[in-house]
Parts: C-alpha cells; sequence; structure tokens
C-alpha cells in the first residue's frame, strides 16, 4: 500500500491557492518546516505538487532531468509565449541540440571578453548618479543589464540615436514581465482558470500586444544580422553561425525563442542579484566597511578588470550570501514522465515536483542563523562541507544555467564598480518585499538615497 504524502488541508475547488496567497515562497518553506521532505499541496485544478527538500531527492530529480523528468513548462501558457521553445522550456532531444549549439556561445574565453563592455556601462550609469539624489536602484540595475546584454547578444547600444528602434527590445520586454508578475502572483487569475468556461483575463491583451512588439524587434535584428554575415563578436553572431554534426542552423524561429530566453535571464535575473545585494548592504555597516577595504587594496580607485575577480574573494562572499537570502530563482520544478518514488512514496506521472531555493538557502540543518546576512560564512571550508544540491541559486544537473558563469563575472564587476563610489542608504519610509514570479524580485523597487565616498 502506498503511503499517503503528508500536507496541508486543501479547500474543495480552491486548494491550497489562499494560503499561498502572494506569498508562494514562505508558504513553501513553512510546508517543508512543518511536514518534512516531501509534502503533498494543490496549486492546479488538474494535479498534484509535491514540495521535496531534500538534497539527495533534489540530486536525483535534478540530475535525472533528461531521463525521468521533464521540465513541464508547456503547462505555462504565458512563459510559453513568451519564450516559445528556448532552453528554458525545450525538452528532450530538441533540447539537447539547442543546448549544444548555444554552448560554444557561453565558452569560458568568449564570455570573458565582455568584462570592459561591464564596467564601461557601469561607469556611464554611475556618470549620472549625483551625491545625495534618491533613486530606485532596482531600476538603475535593470536598466544598466538591460543595456549591458543587449551589447553583448546584439552588439546594439541601446543609448543611442540610431538604436531607439532597438530600443523597443527593452520596453516591450519590461512591459512583458510586468504583465507576468501580475497574471502570476493574481489569485484572482487562478481561480479563473480554475471555471469550466472560460472567462478573459485581465491583461492578456497588454501582454499580446507587448508580445508581439517584442517580436517584431527580434526578428527584424536577426533578419538584419543573417543578411549582414559577418561575426562581430556578439552571442547573436555564433548563435546565427552554429552548425549541428549535419550542418544543420537553427531556423529564425530556433533563434527567436533562445535570443529572447538570453534577453530575459540576462538581464533580469543579474538585476535582481544586484538590487537584493545592495539593499543587504545598506543594512550592514561592518559588512560594507570590509567589502570598501577590500575593493580599496585591490583596485586603488581604478575600474574593475577581468584580472581582478580572483582578487576579491569577500566580493564574491557577499553575492553568494545575497543570493543565498534572495535566490534569482526562487524555485524550479519538473514533471515525472512515468511514476518515481522519492523518499518512500509514489510521486505520479505528470505531477509537479517543486524544488526551491528558498527553502533549501534557508534551511537551519545546513545555515547557522539562516534568515542573517553573514558573508563570513562562504570560506572554502564551508563551501567544501556544503552538502551538493543544498545551495544551488542557478540550477544544478545537466539543465543548470547556460549563462551562470556570465552572470557571476557581471555581478562582480558591477557591484565593485558601485560600492569603490558610492555609499548607500535605504530610504526607510519605502517598504521592501520580496515578489515571487519567474524570478525573485524587490515588489516596487529599492528606494535609496546614494552618497559619493569621498
Amino acid at each position: 500500500m502506498t503511503k499517503k504524502v503528508p500536507g496541508p488541508k486543501e479547500i474543495p475547488f480552491i486548494g491550497n491557492l489562499y494560503e499561498v496567497g502572494s506569498k508562494p515562497h514562505d508558504f513553501f518553506r513553512n510546508c517543508a518546516e512543518k511536514y518534512g521532505p516531501v509534502v503533498r499541496v494543490r496549486l492546479e485544478k488538474d494535479r498534484e505538487t509535491y514540495i521535496i527538500s531534500r538534497p539527495q531527492d533534489i540530486q536525483f530529480v535534478l540530475s535525472n532531468s533528461q531521463r525521468l523528468f521533464a521540465k513541464g513548462y508547456h503547462r505555462d501558457r504565458i512563459l510559453s509565449m513568451v519564450l516559445g521553445n528556448g532552453l528554458l522550456t525545450s525538452e528532450g532531444d530538441f533540447w539537447l541540440r539547442q543546448r549544444r549549439l548555444s554552448q560554444p556561445a557561453f565558452h569560458k574565453h568568449r564570455i570573458e571578453k565582455y568584462a570592459d563592455t561591464m564596467t564601461q556601462y557601469a561607469d556611464r550609469m554611475l556618470r549620472n548618479w549625483n551625491d545625495g539624489q534618491m533613486l530606485d536602484v532596482h531600476e538603475e540595475m535593470m536598466r544598466c543589464t538591460m543595456d549591458i546584454v543587449a551589447k553583448t547578444l546584439f552588439d546594439i547600444d541601446l543609448q543611442e540615436p540610431q538604436y531607439q528602434g532597438s530600443n523597443h527590445v527593452g520596453k516591450a520586454l519590461n512591459q512583458v514581465i510586468h504583465e507576468y508578475v501580475k497574471q502570476y502572483t493574481s489569485i484572482t487569475r487562478m481561480l479563473l482558470e480554475r471555471m469550466p468556461f472560460p472567462i478573459p483575463v485581465p491583461g492578456n491583451k497588454r501582454l499580446m500586444e507587448s508580445i508581439s512588439q517584442l517580436d517584431q524587434a527580434i526578428y527584424d535584428i536577426i533578419g538584419y544580422r543573417e543578411a549582414e554575415n559577418w561575426d562581430r563578436g556578439d552571442l547573436l553572431s555564433m548563435l546565427i553561425a552554429a552548425q549541428d554534426d549535419d550542418g544543420k542552423r537553427m531556423t529564425p524561429k530556433q533563434l527567436r525563442d533562445e535570443v529572447m530566453t538570453l534577453f530575459l535571464a540576462g538581464h533580469e535575473t543579474t538585476a535582481n542579484v544586484l538590487s537584493w545585494t545592495i539593499f543587504l548592504l545598506a543594512q550592514h555597516a561592518n559588512t560594507e566597511k570590509k567589502l570598501v577595504a577590500e575593493l580599496g587594496k585591490v583596485l586603488q580607485g581604478r575600474a574593475p578588470s577581468l584580472s581582478d575577480i580572483p582578487l576579491l574573494p569577500y566580493t564574491k562572499a557577499i553575492i553568494n550570501e545575497s543570493m543565498r537570502l534572495y535566490p534569482p530563482a526562487w524555485y524550479i520544478s519538473r514533471e515525472p514522465i512515468e511514476d518515481v518514488w522519492i523518499d518512500g512514496y509514489c510521486l505520479q506521472a505528470g505531477c509537479e515536483v517543486a524544488m526551491s531555493q528558498w527553502v533549501m538557502h534557508r534551511h537551519a540543518e545546513y545555515f547557522n542563523e539562516p534568515d542573517s546576512f553573514i558573508p563570513d560564512r562562504w570560506s572554502p571550508e564551508f563551501e567544501k562541507s556544503l552538502p551538493s544540491y543544498v545551495y544551488f541559486p542557478f540550477g544544478a544537473g545537466p539543465r543548470v544555467c547556460i549563462g551562470n558563469n556570465f552572470a557571476m563575472m557581471e555581478a562582480t564587476l558591477l557591484l565593485a564598480s558601485i560600492i569603490q563610489k558610492f555609499h548607500i542608504e535605504l530610504d526607510q519610509g519605502h517598504d521592501v518585499l520580496p515578489e515571487p514570479s519567474i524570478t525573485l524580485r524587490p515588489k516596487n523597487g529599492i528606494r535609496v538615497r546614494i552618497k559619493k565616498r569621498l
């Protein structure tokens, strides 16, 4: 007889949606702490979700993502419309082909060439900051990382007048993310989708218009670049030139889907990492003081470069700790393609198996004072002692984020550039709350006052 998986009681028709509310990250954590390493909840009308929180179980799922588990993103209508069949959403042999075609664009020597671009764009942003100015640091990080990804992906500077047409890419993408967040976190939307008859969902028209604008801009760029037929040294050139073993290249639709995925992931996640890191530093003066000392010793007032990154271990520790507390993706999930056994429970094919970075990164069994910001914990000894699949801010297994090295390099160089020049204070009248959707954003931004360092 199959054991019954523990979990919170469901309300007929609604399941556990009201308990989830606008804080699914806290709901997942509370479930893991109350019910154990495998928890059953119902968030969709036609399938069950199982939250798992043992590292060996997470390893089993993520390391078998091609054999026993699918990503199951076909169920997410909005994400499928936005990203198409790109690396984040595709499955099976098609995903493997696309991964192999895309991988050369992310070789270490290739992405290291973008370090100077990152610091140049950071410097351009900081030149527009004034002593004593109030600003939304999340908005600033989103703009800067979007400019960087546009340059490294398309070889386009969104701030130059001749690229104003291409600037629609950034504007449309922001609108897509905004509408996704509204719909993803809306209990009303989730309930409407459970109705036995179709009901128009608010925001769908705006979402479709934004996706259409984004498609047009990206297809225009791809078409122009294919006709141009030369390597600019950017990621799009690599993707256009990539061939599989049979000499086949990506179709315009495949290029569009990969570009859309890279554009979204390439700026949204890094912007969130930097925003949360600055938010945490603004509350911990001693940590900031230690970081400023490291930057002063290594950089001596000059802009950071690629060669400086290995010399900035405390900077890296701060980013690691920030991603522990506020992971850029707060959870990932898989869908078993056949019944699987986890921790003595049979999980049926087609269910959702959820693994939350928010839950694991704040797990008291693995992290002392799990809710506290303690960058000093990230010693080499601690990292070696930490079990695999406890800390996975960029995912893990065969489908680990292809751009994780790009993101870490960018976060390190931008953080060093910012903190070397500015001290940042939080606006105490502005509440900062996590908003979990595709990524973990700060809801309503992060208002700060910036002060130039003497």
